[in-house]
């Protein structure tokens, strides 16, 4: 594992440089990110380009064999640019740039270049990261418009077949051209237009996905084995992942996890999830390029001040998912600028303080774990995360609180209580080797993600699906079939009825006799091949059937047709990994995290506190600490604390 860290070296006077680079070599930065928003630096007048000031800083890290991530900054254009062509602005946002102005991608494509060029042969140069978390924004200006509707051209040929994929009757018989098209606005319900709406998102996503491999090309065709990525984030206007990285070296993001529990709702409380879903994008370890290193700041409100131990604890929970390499965001804390209380490693004041103290604890760990270098995570159980699912439920909300990416934590946390390993997967990965997969709310239904799901439980899998299943055919409208359509044979039932109950409540009671509360959604089911897992046991309802259970083929399918708490997907997953022969950890302390990486010899063992309470786990028989170097067979964790155990 190497820990780096991002520096501004334009915001600090040249006397700084050389000390700032012989403090974070003592201290065992391996690292450092540069030129992230330095457009108008290199560039300070149209075709002026200036890297004397880059070279010295590299040249200065390198003097300490500290390597360069060299950024591509082509997230914040220079002044001079904007005021000459004012239609490369976007509307709206912090993102000055439209990616698909045409005078933009000619600067963008030349700075790449000249870039490319000049840092070709150096050798401190360890990676290229373009643009700087690329949202999907929504731009209307006259150029994506236009290339919008190009594209709408391209995938339906004629208007006629686009109508026909849209249904678009309720627009007195549709589009007549495709210069008729307007980009949907950001209303929900009844305003908006779902068909178009996902073929927007589509569009924006792949738009910023040509965007960044552009860039690419140009930086590979000067230096055919560099290392290039670009970073995102958990945003809400992410590019499909698996689309966005399919044609990068690797994939990085950022990471900022809460720094009090709950702070973003009760699923929320950990960003593991989200470390899982980076690593499966690639099904390979990643890079984390902006780290939590202190108060987050700008331009909301300040946030709480990170607890001891959270530096370092969150920073050893990515390398447990599948961090390789982690930067901490930032080195100082910048003295002007919107980002002026966003704290780094060093304060305000200069003085090293206890966040930099624990960074260098963090930097002397990450060297222990060079150990684990050739290790991997393997996992038995797999959840289903598909980006158009996500973005369809957003454009059509299907009750109060109902939440695709909720419904995805809820089952991994269940899991995750256990000491279970748990990938996060494309709905088209390869299954076969996971014992238990969970596919929620496949809401937009795809022919090869359908295909996939079937030959995996004819296979042998157990699967488990949810409601608001099978909704929705590839053009995001309603499937003239009884629901969850092409899934009904293999889950066995049918939906008769269905009730979106948001916020009210209701009761399941299972076979055993179990009762759990559910809301937000509620189908009531008609068994075919299937048998009742569990039932409403109050209501209209009652006695309906609300969990099915259906051997098919070689395999079980699953289906839960509404949203229970915690408490049932802890109880379901139980029996599920029992029934599979998936091991649990029992008895674990609320809020520790267990995650095990293999390299086919020896095991190793991350447990980390993600509380504010102290906790004891009593080992079943002593290991060996990497963290300590010593024999163990009891833990006592702080809050935060994060132990490393050899098997």
């Amino acid at each position: 594992m190497k820990i780096g860290v991002d520096y501004y070296p334009e915001q600090w006077d040249r006397e700084l440089w050389s000390r700032d680079a012989a403090l974070m070599a003592q201290t065992g930065v391996k690292l450092v990110r540069l030129a992230d928003f330095a457009w108008s630096r290199l560039e300070p007048e149209d075709g002026q380009y200036d890297f004397s000031w880059l070279d010295d800083v590299i040249a200065v890290f390198a003097n300490f064999k500290i390597e360069t991530v060299l950024c591509v900054p082509v997230n914040c254009p220079p002044e001079w640019l904007c005021e000459n062509y004012p239609e490369i602005i976007q509307n709206g946002g912090n993102r000055q740039r439209c990616i698909n102005s045409p005078v933009f991608l000619e600067y963008a494509k030349s700075l790449t270049e000249e870039m490319a060029k000049h840092y070709c042969q150096n050798p401190a140069i360890a990676a290229w990261q373009i643009d700087n978390k690329p949202e999907i924004s929504r731009c209307s200006c006259d150029a994506c418009t236009e290339k919008f509707q190009n594209w709408l051209e391209d995938r339906y040929d004629t208007a006629e077949n686009m109508n026909k994929a849209f249904g678009a009757s309720r627009r007195s018989g549709g589009y007549r051209e495709f210069s008729q098209v307007q980009l949907p606005s950001d209303c929900c319900g009844e305003f908006s237009e779902p068909a178009l709406s996902l073929d927007y998102y589509r569009f924006r996503s792949e738009s910023m996905t040509q965007y960044v491999n552009l860039l690419a090309s140009i930086i590979r065709r000067y230096s055919p084995k560099a290392k290039i990525t670009s970073n995102t984030a958990e945003y809400s206007n992410k590019a499909n992942i698996y689309q966005f990285y399919d044609n990068l070296d690797f994939v990085s993001c950022d990471n900022y996890p809460p720094v009090k529990p709950h702070e973003n709702g009760e699923n929320d409380c950990s960003n593991a999830f989200f470390l899982d879903m980076m690593r499966g994008v690639h099904n390979e370890d990643f890079w984390v390029v902006e780290q939590l290193s202190g108060i987050k700041g700008s331009p909301l409100p300040m946030s709480r001040s990170p607890r001891p131990e959270m530096i370092k604890g969150y920073c050893l929970q990515a390398a447990a998912h599948g961090a390789e390499t982690v930067l901490q965001c930032r080195w100082r804390s910048p003295l002007t600028g919107e980002e002026m209380f966003r704290q780094g490693i060093l304060d305000h004041s200069n003085i090293p303080s206890r966040r930099f103290f624990e960074f260098s604890e963090l930097c002397k760990i990450a060297s222990k774990l060079s150990i684990m270098r050739k290790t991997e995570i393997i996992s038995d159980i797999a959840i289903i995360y598909s980006p158009e699912c996500e973005y369809a439920l957003k454009i059509q909300p299907q009750s109060e609180n109902f939440d695709y990416i909720s419904q995805l934590k809820s089952f991994y946390a269940a899991f995750s209580v256990f000491g279970a390993n748990v990938d996060v997967v494309s709905p088209e990965a390869d299954l076969s080797d996971y014992k238990i997969v969970v596919a929620p709310a496949l809401f937009v239904n795809k022919k090869a993600a359908t295909e996939n799901l079937y030959r995996y439980v004819i296979n042998g899998g157990t699967l488990v699906m949810t409601g608001r299943s099978g909704v929705k055919n590839h053009n995001n409208n309603c499937i003239m079939e009884v629901l969850p359509t092409d899934f009904r044979e293999l889950i066995g039932a049918e939906v008769s009825e269905y009730d979106p109950l948001g916020k009210d409540e209701t009761t399941i009671v299972d076979f055993a006799g179990n009762k759990f509360r559910c809301s937000q959604w509620c189908d009531v089911l008609k068994l075919g091949t299937a048998r009742a897992y569990a039932e409403y046991a109050e209501g209209v309802y009652r006695c309906c059937p609300a969990i099915t259970v259906n051997e098919y083929c070689g395999g079980i399918a699953y289906y839960i047709g509404t949203v229970c708490g915690p408490d049932f997907y802890r109880d379901f997953a139980s029996k599920l990994m029992k029934q599979k022969g998936v091991p649990r950890l029992k008895g674990l302390p609320e809020g520790v995290e267990v995650t095990t990486r293999s390299n086919g010899m020896d095991d190793f063992i991350f447990f980390f506190n993600n509380s504010e309470n102290e906790a004891v786990i009593q080992l079943p028989k002593a290991m060996y600490s990497i963290i300590n170097s010593s024999g163990k067979d009891r833990i006592e964790l702080k809050p935060y604390e994060m132990e490393v155990l050899r098997k």
